[in-house]
């Protein structure tokens, strides 16, 4: 009987090199939190929106997209704070490239190849690697892999890290490699993410205090001071988009890319795919605590290793799901 191989991607040897128990619980047995990331979400409604203005031009489309996206935010918070921000965004967007020195051969294009033993040039019979670029385009003939990322920060840390991106080298290699296409360098288009927030203004007992405080420090008496009330949609949007009217919320870096390096991560994946299938063979994907609070926030997985894989907890907190959901969303992949 034939076995095909195991697709794999990015996001599953990224997970397996931080903690080998938590891609255990994600690739190997299919668990995913039932709460979803709300920073994951927004993430993925800019990608959808970037993807309609580069193939569109629309803002309209843009901005329509955003509200379909985003149709119970007038019942929840968080998804109204992401209807402001990506609204806002985009529009600033729109006005800070209004025309483009590109041109865009294909947008949230796929691919899938082998991974090769580097010694002797063979394919893995157990994994192939698969995944999606943001975008292809093509300035004076030579052809870049467009990345968008969003950032609270875009300073000179932040733009020095990018050398760092494991990911989109090794997709540029197979993006070569499965579709033919020679790739120069990425372009990495960093949007900004505004720290502002929507004024919630203040309740009757707030009032009521703040004004007691100023009448007893007026020498009369008395004072003028009104309540301050919710800020409103509106309102908040304008104050939003004069953000993002300043160039400097929008950033993009291009870094041209070493054949050097392709050979490094080459070899470097190899080597994951040999921890890997170890690891499944021995049944042991140890824990890395050292990645429980990555980011600042606890891992996904963190209450299964912290109850010591309690079922109660599993079936309360997480769902299974196939993997590699980065990949079952681009059946509508538009080229140009």
């Amino acid at each position: 009987m034939t076995t095909h191989p195991k697709v794999s991607t990015y996001s599953m040897w990224s997970l397996f090199r931080n903690c080998r128990k938590a891609c255990e619980y994600r690739y190997e047995l299919g668990l995913t939190p039932r709460e979803k990331d709300p920073n994951l979400s927004f993430g993925s409604l800019i990608h959808d929106a970037l993807q309609t203005w580069h193939s569109t031009r629309d803002l309209t489309a843009v901005l329509e997209l955003i509200d379909r996206a985003c149709g119970t935010r007038a019942s929840d918070e968080g998804v109204r704070r992401d209807w402001h921000l990506a609204r806002a965004m985009m529009t600033g967007y729109a006005g800070r490239y209004p025309t483009e020195d590109f041109t865009v051969v294909a947008l949230e294009k796929t691919f899938e190849g082998p991974i090769t033993n580097p010694a002797t040039g063979a394919a893995s019979r157990s994994f192939v690697l698969a995944g999606k670029v943001d975008g292809i385009v093509r300035i004076d003939g030579d052809h870049y892999i467009l990345e968008h990322k969003t950032a609270a920060t875009i300073d000179a840390d932040y733009l020095e890290r990018l050398w760092t991106d494991f990911q989109i080298a090794i997709y540029s290699h197979y993006v070569e490699q499965s579709l033919g296409i020679p790739i120069t360098g990425v372009i990495y288009n960093v949007l900004g993410k505004a720290r502002l927030q929507q004024g919630k203004g203040e309740t009757e007992e707030e009032y009521q205090v703040r004004r007691a405080d100023l009448i007893a420090k007026s020498k009369t008496g008395t004072t003028t001071a009104k309540r301050k009330l919710p800020e409103s949609d509106d309102e908040f949007q304008t104050r939003l988009i004069e953000k993002y009217a300043d160039p400097a919320m929008f950033h993009r870096e291009m870094l041209y890319l070493s054949r050097d390096r392709f050979a490094v991560l080459r070899a470097e994946l190899w080597e994951l795919t040999q921890a890997f299938l170890d690891a499944r063979r021995r049944n042991v994907f140890y824990q890395n605590t050292a990645f429980c609070f990555h980011h600042n926030r606890p891992c996904a997985y963190f209450p299964i290793c912290r109850s010591n894989g309690n079922p109660n907890v599993i079936d309360n907190l997480y769902t299974i799901t196939p993997p590699h959901e980065e990949l079952r969303a681009a059946a509508n992949e538009p080229a140009f």
